[in-house]
């Protein structure tokens, strides 16, 4: 009877061995097979739910860039938010360090329009990086030559201030998006050679553009020449009347809505 006590002594122990191997054996495998459980249980974020905006996203920032026909009052701005509000593009913000002057109805019109300034001078004195610093654009709208046009600066050199003050955008955005205009034509009197200045950069600026966009950061030429007349759209052969602004608006606006 010792000995068959003992026999069944050892035989439980090697069940009860068998058993925890098993038991061990179980435990990870459950372990393993959990992750893949709750995977089917939560399905994937789809591609278009991945691409799909955050309720929090911020606003993109525009800035609207040039001189007195940006500026002053530059209600071209005002008009250009105003479509863009009604055509549901509601999550934008108008930047820059110079303040909204009237224009009739609110608006968010700050932007970066200074009366006078030359593309040459802005390039060459840096005056572009703290205002880019300050607005952190996502996009801009440039308007700018009609001063250097009216200096006798050279279409190279107007260039030439364009491609440092887009790498300079780029510096603080990498992957800003720039709209350059060629500019509205010019007639005044005291400037006889301007009209074809402005006809010879406006032909040069496709090609720059062309030459200086990136997929990452595209710059998309803006024809706010064809169609501006500087008898019915300017009250002085420069500056556009009320008009010329809603010119300039609806030619921007197609641009603009276009990479919102």
């Amino acid at each position: 009877m010792t000995a068959l006590a003992t026999a069944l002594a050892r035989s439980a122990s090697g069940f009860a061995r068998v058993g925890l191997v098993l038991a061990l054996f179980l435990a990870v495998f459950a372990t393993v097979l959990a992750p893949s459980a709750r995977s089917a249980e939560t399905p994937a974020e789809t591609p278009a739910e991945a691409a799909a905006p955050s309720a929090t996203q911020a606003p993109v920032r525009i800035m609207p860039l040039g001189d007195s026909i940006t500026g002053s009052p530059g209600c071209w701005r005002a008009l250009l938010w105003q479509d863009l509000q009604a055509a549901g593009f509601t999550d934008v913000d108008f930047v820059g360090s110079q303040a909204p002057q009237g224009c009739g109805f609110p608006h968010d019109g700050e932007h970066e329009g200074h009366g006078g300034i030359l593309a040459t001078n802005m390039a060459a004195q840096n005056q572009l990086p703290p205002w880019l610093a300050a607005a952190q654009p996502d996009v801009v709208l440039m308007h700018l030559g009609t001063n250097d046009v009216w200096s006798a600066r050279t279409t190279q050199d107007v260039l030439d201030a364009f491609t440092v003050l887009v790498g300079q955008m780029r510096a603080q955005n990498p992957r800003v998006v720039v709209l350059v205009a060629q500019i509205i034509p010019m007639a005044a009197s005291a400037c006889g050679p301007c009209p074809q200045r402005v006809v010879e950069l406006n032909a040069a600026i496709p090609g720059w553009a062309a030459a200086l966009s990136t997929a990452a950061s595209p710059v998309t030429v803006v024809d706010q020449w064809t169609g501006f007349d500087t008898a019915t759209d300017t009250y002085d052969g420069v500056h556009p009347n009320d008009a010329g602004t809603r010119k300039i608006a609806d030619a921007w606006f197609p641009a603009v809505s276009g990479v919102l």
